[in-house]
């Protein structure tokens, strides 16, 4: 038997019509073992240009089946017809909240343990110090549409416009050294994604560039999502660049940096969107430094509102891999507990 959207929503609807229980349930047990025999991943209403993912359809199937009367029994069934034919989206995402329970891939806990980064496509771990692309990827879903713009001031080697092509966001990137705009400019073009989006690469120092002025010329007045990856101050040096945020010579040159970046940021995202930093902190002279809350601070200070805090995990850093034994010989003599976190910040502007 072909299973269409249209089949299955005439077989929902005779049910809602339906005064026996018992029959209703034999229907749908039917309707259920013919979509899982099915090779269909999504059933697509061409009338109502919804698409309903297989899973999702066989989880609520089995919820209506278990139920034990005919009010919830219908109750469940019309909450799935409005979920094949209705799209109930926000004003800052396409995630469709009539089939919620279908995001499973969207994570909403403040704890990201991510056993490994996604290295397919153009993504690449060889860049020290680029963050994995679970995280935009995850936010430009839950806080961006298709065809808004993205911007990153620490575009690095272009994990976040990677995933912007992706997703259809348009994306802008800015960088100081010139060795990753190029960087970036060759794993985008490694990208096999189609998606007709506009990218817009800028050598500059994200402290003094004009965004207005490259939003002109770009011809948009905003950006609905800005998302700071900023170097851990001076863990990593970056280049040899004095205003590179990683030759700070003191933690409150480097907070003067990235607050200069905020105020420059602020003004070109709109009202209520949102924006992220990746951060985590940093161990010197036996003193644990929070790199994350004082940025954390930096930015409320300028007026955002703290959404979320989260977690993510890493179980390897560059100057860690091979080398557990000696650090946690380290800890021991030190008095310390060993890096296995950074923080992700996500606020949203009043």
């Amino acid at each position: 038997m072909k299973i269409t959207a249209n089949h299955i929503l005439e077989i929902l609807n005779n049910s809602l019509n339906s005064t026996e229980l018992s029959v209703i349930k034999h229907n749908l047990k039917k309707l259920l073992d013919n979509i899982k025999k099915s090779n269909l991943l999504e059933i697509d209403s061409k009338e109502n240009n919804v698409k309903t993912d297989k899973i999702y359809l066989e989880n609520e199937l089995n919820q209506i089946i278990e139920t034990k009367t005919i009010e919830r029994t219908k109750y469940y069934i019309q909450r799935l017809v409005k979920g094949m034919t209705e799209i109930r989206t926000g004003k800052i995402n396409d995630i469709n909240l009539n089939q919620w329970k279908s995001y499973d891939d969207i994570i909403t806990d403040s704890l990201w343990i991510l056993d490994k980064r996604d290295n397919s496509g153009a993504h690449s771990a060889g860049y020290w110090g680029n963050f994995i692309p679970q995280i935009p990827n995850q936010f430009l879903k839950r806080f961006t549409k298709k065809g808004e713009w993205v911007l990153d001031p620490f575009v690095g080697s272009g994990t976040t416009l990677i995933e912007a092509k992706r997703l259809g966001r348009n994306g802008i990137g800015v960088d100081i050294q010139k060795l990753s705009i190029e960087l970036t400019e060759a794993n985008l073009k490694k990208d096999n994604s189609t998606n007709p989006v506009k990218i817009k690469l800028i050598e500059a120092d994200s402290t003094k560039l004009n965004y207005e002025n490259i939003l002109k010329e770009i011809g948009i007045k905003s950006v609905q999502f800005v998302i700071l990856h900023p170097p851990y101050w001076d863990i990593i040096k970056f280049s040899d660049n004095k205003d590179d945020l990683s030759n700070a010579k003191s933690i409150d040159e480097f907070l003067n940096s990235f607050g200069k970046i905020i105020d420059k940021t602020t003004p070109i995202l709109d009202k209520g969107r949102y924006l992220a930093i990746v951060i985590s902190d940093k161990y010197e002279n036996g003193e644990w430094i929070p790199l994350g809350f004082y940025t954390m601070q930096e930015t409320m200070k300028r007026g955002y509102k703290l959404k979320s805090t989260i977690v993510k995990n890493f179980e390897d850093t560059t100057a860690k891999r091979n080398q557990k034994s000696l650090w946690k010989y380290r800890s021991l003599v030190g008095g310390f507990y060993i890096f296995k976190h950074e923080y992700i910040f996500l606020f949203q502007k009043k």
